[in-house]
Protein backbone atom coordinates (compact mmCIF):
# COMPACT_ATOMS: atom_id res chain seq x y z
CA UNK A 1 0.00 0.00 0.00
CA UNK A 2 2.58 2.20 0.78
CA UNK A 3 4.96 1.60 -2.37
CA UNK A 4 1.39 2.21 -4.29
CA UNK A 5 1.04 5.62 -2.52
CA UNK A 6 4.38 6.55 -3.79
CA UNK A 7 3.88 5.59 -7.25
CA UNK A 8 0.51 7.31 -6.77
CA UNK A 9 2.76 10.63 -5.36
CA UNK A 10 4.94 10.95 -8.25
CA UNK A 11 2.49 10.76 -10.79
CA UNK A 12 0.48 13.67 -9.44
CA UNK A 13 4.17 15.56 -8.60
CA UNK A 14 3.29 18.98 -6.73
CA UNK A 15 -0.08 19.99 -5.85
CA UNK A 16 -0.63 22.15 -2.83
CA UNK A 17 -4.22 22.54 -3.05
CA UNK A 18 -4.88 19.04 -3.31
CA UNK A 19 -2.66 18.08 -0.56
CA UNK A 20 -4.16 20.18 1.29
CA UNK A 21 -7.53 18.67 0.76
CA UNK A 22 -6.16 15.27 1.50
CA UNK A 23 -4.77 16.49 4.77
CA UNK A 24 -7.74 18.18 5.80
CA UNK A 25 -9.75 14.96 5.64
CA UNK A 26 -7.69 13.67 9.00
CA UNK A 27 -7.70 10.30 7.36
CA UNK A 28 -4.15 8.40 7.59
CA UNK A 29 -3.46 7.16 3.78
CA UNK A 30 -4.43 10.42 2.17
CA UNK A 31 -2.35 12.40 4.86
CA UNK A 32 0.02 10.33 3.49
CA UNK A 33 -0.15 11.40 0.45
CA UNK A 34 -0.38 14.75 1.02
CA UNK A 35 2.97 14.42 2.07
CA UNK A 36 4.39 13.35 -1.03
CA UNK A 37 2.56 16.16 -3.20
CA UNK A 38 2.83 19.33 -0.70
CA UNK A 39 4.50 22.21 -2.23
CA UNK A 40 7.35 22.95 0.58
CA UNK A 41 7.71 26.13 -0.67
CA UNK A 42 4.35 27.24 0.52
CA UNK A 43 4.60 25.25 3.69
CA UNK A 44 4.58 28.43 6.18
CA UNK A 45 5.87 28.16 9.70
CA UNK A 46 1.79 28.42 10.88
CA UNK A 47 1.07 25.85 8.29
CA UNK A 48 4.12 23.40 9.91
CA UNK A 49 2.73 24.33 13.15
CA UNK A 50 -0.89 23.07 12.25
CA UNK A 51 0.56 20.16 10.23
CA UNK A 52 2.51 18.76 13.79
CA UNK A 53 -0.75 19.44 15.68
CA UNK A 54 -2.73 17.58 12.93
CA UNK A 55 0.28 14.77 13.20
CA UNK A 56 -0.51 14.28 16.95
CA UNK A 57 -4.14 13.18 15.91
CA UNK A 58 -3.13 9.76 14.77
CA UNK A 59 -2.12 6.66 17.26
CA UNK A 60 1.68 6.20 17.70
CA UNK A 61 2.62 4.13 14.76
CA UNK A 62 0.85 6.37 12.22
CA UNK A 63 2.10 9.37 14.04
CA UNK A 64 5.57 8.49 13.31
CA UNK A 65 4.84 7.48 9.84
CA UNK A 66 3.49 10.65 8.86
CA UNK A 67 5.64 12.93 10.70
CA UNK A 68 8.65 11.04 8.96
CA UNK A 69 7.41 11.04 5.55
CA UNK A 70 6.78 15.16 5.93
CA UNK A 71 10.26 15.65 6.85
CA UNK A 72 11.76 13.50 4.67
CA UNK A 73 9.68 14.33 1.61
CA UNK A 74 9.09 18.15 2.58
CA UNK A 75 10.98 19.75 5.12
CA UNK A 76 14.22 17.86 4.51
CA UNK A 77 14.09 19.45 0.84
CA UNK A 78 14.03 23.21 1.45
CA UNK A 79 16.96 25.20 2.71
CA UNK A 80 14.73 27.88 4.46
CA UNK A 81 12.63 24.88 6.14
CA UNK A 82 15.73 22.82 6.94
CA UNK A 83 17.06 26.24 9.20
CA UNK A 84 13.80 26.33 10.63
CA UNK A 85 14.27 22.35 11.46
CA UNK A 86 17.82 23.70 13.60
CA UNK A 87 15.39 25.71 16.02
CA UNK A 88 12.95 23.23 16.95
CA UNK A 89 14.99 21.02 19.13
CA UNK A 90 13.04 22.69 21.96
CA UNK A 91 10.17 23.61 20.57
CA UNK A 92 6.60 23.44 22.30
CA UNK A 93 5.23 20.23 19.89
CA UNK A 94 6.80 17.15 19.98
CA UNK A 95 6.68 16.63 16.46
CA UNK A 96 9.04 20.04 16.25
CA UNK A 97 11.23 18.38 18.55
CA UNK A 98 10.89 15.12 16.89
CA UNK A 99 11.74 16.41 13.65
CA UNK A 100 14.45 18.45 14.84
CA UNK A 101 16.62 14.97 16.64
CA UNK A 102 15.27 13.10 13.25
CA UNK A 103 17.10 15.37 10.80
CA UNK A 104 20.04 15.78 13.06
CA UNK A 105 20.23 11.91 12.87
CA UNK A 106 19.59 11.86 8.72
CA UNK A 107 22.71 14.42 8.39
CA UNK A 108 24.96 11.68 9.64
CA UNK A 109 23.27 8.47 8.18
CA UNK A 110 22.96 10.18 4.38
CA UNK A 111 26.64 10.01 4.01
CA UNK A 112 27.48 13.91 4.69
CA UNK A 113 30.08 14.87 6.85
CA UNK A 114 28.72 15.16 10.45
CA UNK A 115 28.05 18.75 11.64
CA UNK A 116 30.36 19.95 14.27
CA UNK A 117 27.86 20.07 16.96
CA UNK A 118 27.99 15.93 17.71
CA UNK A 119 29.09 17.13 21.66
CA UNK A 120 26.63 19.50 22.18
CA UNK A 121 23.75 16.92 20.97
CA UNK A 122 24.62 14.44 23.38
CA UNK A 123 25.05 16.94 26.45
CA UNK A 124 21.40 17.79 25.55
CA UNK A 125 20.67 13.66 25.16
CA UNK A 126 22.00 13.00 28.63
CA UNK A 127 20.21 15.42 30.09
CA UNK A 128 16.81 15.16 28.61
CA UNK A 129 16.10 12.10 26.51
CA UNK A 130 15.11 9.58 29.34
CA UNK A 131 11.96 12.22 29.86
CA UNK A 132 11.19 12.59 26.72
CA UNK A 133 7.55 11.90 25.04
CA UNK A 134 8.00 8.74 23.13
CA UNK A 135 7.77 10.18 20.10
CA UNK A 136 10.45 12.01 20.62
CA UNK A 137 12.74 9.75 22.55
CA UNK A 138 12.82 7.30 20.10
CA UNK A 139 13.86 10.18 17.60
CA UNK A 140 16.38 11.37 20.40
CA UNK A 141 17.34 7.74 20.91
CA UNK A 142 17.83 7.25 16.60
CA UNK A 143 20.55 10.48 16.50
CA UNK A 144 22.43 9.10 19.23
CA UNK A 145 22.65 5.93 17.70
CA UNK A 146 23.87 7.56 14.26
CA UNK A 147 26.44 10.01 15.85
CA UNK A 148 27.85 6.22 17.86
CA UNK A 149 27.80 4.82 14.28
CA UNK A 150 29.73 7.33 12.49
CA UNK A 151 31.79 9.32 14.46
CA UNK A 152 33.74 7.15 16.48
CA UNK A 153 34.94 9.66 18.76
CA UNK A 154 31.82 10.05 20.38
CA UNK A 155 30.77 5.83 19.90
CA UNK A 156 31.91 5.35 23.82
CA UNK A 157 29.84 7.83 24.91
CA UNK A 158 26.38 7.02 23.11
CA UNK A 159 27.12 3.11 24.46
CA UNK A 160 27.52 4.36 27.90
CA UNK A 161 24.18 6.90 27.54
CA UNK A 162 22.28 3.55 26.23
CA UNK A 163 23.25 1.35 29.13
CA UNK A 164 22.80 3.95 31.53
CA UNK A 165 18.99 4.27 30.05
CA UNK A 166 18.64 1.25 29.05
CA UNK A 167 15.96 2.45 26.33
CA UNK A 168 14.30 -0.49 24.18
CA UNK A 169 16.38 -2.86 25.32
CA UNK A 170 13.96 -5.92 26.17
CA UNK A 171 12.28 -4.89 22.90
CA UNK A 172 11.77 -7.71 20.38
CA UNK A 173 12.80 -7.04 16.92
CA UNK A 174 12.20 -8.96 13.74
CA UNK A 175 14.83 -10.65 12.22
CA UNK A 176 17.25 -9.14 9.80
CA UNK A 177 16.40 -5.95 11.57
CA UNK A 178 18.49 -3.94 13.74
CA UNK A 179 17.13 -3.44 17.82
CA UNK A 180 16.78 0.21 18.83
CA UNK A 181 18.88 -0.66 21.78
CA UNK A 182 22.11 2.12 21.60
CA UNK A 183 24.62 -0.40 22.09
CA UNK A 184 23.22 -2.92 19.93
CA UNK A 185 22.33 -0.69 17.34
CA UNK A 186 25.79 0.57 17.24
CA UNK A 187 27.58 -2.59 17.24
CA UNK A 188 25.39 -4.34 14.13
CA UNK A 189 25.89 -1.14 12.33
CA UNK A 190 29.45 -0.48 13.08
CA UNK A 191 29.88 -4.08 12.04
CA UNK A 192 28.33 -4.01 8.74
CA UNK A 193 30.76 -1.23 7.99
CA UNK A 194 34.12 -2.97 8.51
Amino acid sequence: MLGDLRTRGKEIKKDHDLAMELWSTGEYYPRLLATLIFDKKLLTENVIDQLASDVLRHDAEESSQLADWLLANQLAKDKKLVSLIATWEKGSSPILRRWFWYHQARLRWVGQAPPGNSAELLDSLENDMADAEPVVQWAMNFCACQIGVHEPEFRSRCIKLGEALGLYKDDHVARNCTPSYLPEFIRIEVAKRE
